[in-house]
């Protein structure tokens, strides 16, 4: 189901409501006071919703396309105003989500304006509510400034999102390393390649962001102003920050792996190593028992008390291999 929040704020005053009726809410202007007006649109189950909204504030029409293709890499594309087009930044971001335990990707599209910022969000949720109490906040530092600020906001909070991921990533890394030094089993293998899958899906996603926010920051647009420009600095710094975490863990699984691989690798040759000892030991008894266990006449079966001197002989051969072998530190 699409929700629709329409949040209006300015120094003094904030608001923000539900809008439940999508044309009278179209036919009314924003409150004189408000100086920035944000629209959240949360799931997109309703394009009329979305091509509605779009009308209304002149949204480019290869820009609501992309609002709709899922699959879109973090991009910022700039429609500069031409005659009665205003001009907006389109801005296509992937927040992180972890879903049941696995990462799930959304796609966050953000149309900006000179007082105006539409938000639109993939999947049902409210990845802003941190935002929203912020705004509701008199004196807080987004009701000082102006809508690209606000946007600044709403992606310094989706890249924020990835570092307690990556915390817990970490955590599971420790106690893998842990597991598998203490007992190696394949169930452990398991988790490290789902956790190495995770990871490359973590890092399609923030690369891509790095390369948005450089292009913020290179390249100017008429509605985003300098002052949200030096902040997104620091989103960039996350950026990079978030990569650099992302490598080092991928680093540590496949050293992980590698230990898992070692592991099974070293115990595999303790067991074959046992088991070549009793069969070297056993070899000259099997000898020995082959030649005096024959259908033949042996003239030492006559002899009284010739049984128990073959148990010392055997005994003796199997005791003096073990001296050598221990001597040697082969066990």
């Amino acid at each position: 189901m699409t929700k629709i929040t329409c949040t209006d704020y300015s120094p003094e005053l904030s608001q923000s409501q539900e809008v439940t009726d999508l044309r009278a809410f179209l036919g009314q202007h924003r409150p004189a006071w408000s100086r920035v007006r944000w629209i959240d649109v949360v799931g997109l189950e309703a394009p009329d919703i979305v091509r509605d909204l779009a009308e209304k504030y002149q949204l480019h029409p290869l820009a609501v396309e992309d609002v709709f293709h899922l699959v879109q890499r973090p991009k910022a594309e700039d429609y500069p105003a031409s005659g009665d087009q205003p001009g907006r930044l389109f801005v296509v971001a992937r927040a992180v989500d972890p879903e049941g335990g696995r990462i799930r990707t959304e796609q966050v599209t953000f149309f900006l304006g000179r007082n105006t910022l539409l938000t639109f969000q993939e999947a049902p949720g409210d990845i802003f509510e941190a935002v929203r109490h912020r705004i509701a906040t008199r004196g807080s530092r987004i009701r000082e400034h102006d809508a690209s600020f606000l946007l600044y906001s709403l992606v310094d909070m989706v890249v924020d999102d990835y570092f307690p991921i990556l915390e817990k990533y970490s955590d599971q890394l420790e106690d893998l390393e842990e597991e598998l030094l203490s007992h190696p089993d394949q169930q452990t293998s398991r988790k490290v390649h789902a956790l190495k899958r995770e990871l490359l899906m973590l890092r399609r996603a923030a690369w891509p962001m790095r390369e948005l926010m450089a292009q913020l920051l290179r390249e100017k647009h008429e509605c985003l102003s300098e002052t949200t420009r030096t902040y997104f600095r620091d989103v960039y710094d996350h950026c990079v920050q978030i990569i650099d975490l992302i490598e080092t863990y991928r680093e540590i699984a496949a050293g992980v792996t590698e230990t898992y691989m070692s592991a099974v690798s070293n115990r595999m040759n303790e067991i074959m190593k046992v088991l070549t000892i009793i069969s070297t030991i056993f070899m000259p008894l099997s000898f020995i028992a082959g030649v005096y266990g024959m259908n033949m006449y042996v003239p030492e079966a006559e002899w009284r008390g010739m049984y128990g001197v073959f148990w010392a002989v055997c005994a003796s051969v199997g005791g003096g291999l073990l001296l050598w072998f221990r001597r040697r530190k082969w066990i």
